[in-house]
């Protein structure tokens, strides 16, 4: 009788944290597919999606069930790579329409496949980023 208990809170947490993943998935964000380098021609993709925030980009694989995202990548490290077509095996999930950028973060390595819309956003969110120098909000020792 334990053991039935048991396995269905288990079940029951199963099911809330696919739920919780589907629900935070359906919020938005844009397509895209990405996979951590280096790794092997055609291997390692993982579709999911990417939403652009003010200090970091993240990304939720659809495969997952962890609560967070799988990858951060943070806004003012991001340097961009070279621009590619899809190769070999990889027109077996891309099509012509996708573009394969390199991205590094420190020393992490990137790629993502993106459509066209989808590259013009990224590059507009990683070009519009401050400068490194700049400084947010009023500097301290200002009173009103």
């Amino acid at each position: 009788m334990i053991v039935l208990f048991i396995l269905v809170v288990l079940l029951a947490a199963l099911v809330a944290a696919f739920v919780y993943r589907l629900t935070v998935l359906r919020r938005g964000g844009t397509a895209t597919i990405l996979r951590v380098l280096p790794a092997e021609t055609g291997i390692g993709w993982r579709h999911g999606i990417i939403r652009y925030g003010e200090e970091s980009l993240v990304f939720f694989k659809l495969s997952s069930l962890r609560p967070g995202p799988d990858q951060r990548i943070w806004r003012q490290g991001i340097e961009l790579g070279e621009r590619r077509s899809p190769r070999d095996t990889e027109y077996d999930i891309m099509t012509d329409e996708i573009v394969v950028v390199g991205v590094r973060d420190g020393d992490r390595s990137f790629e993502f496949a993106l459509d066209h819309g989808a590259l013009t956003a990224f590059l507009s969110w990683v070009e519009s980023r401050p400068s490194g120098r700049s400084v947010r909000g009023r500097p301290t020792g200002l009173t009103d």
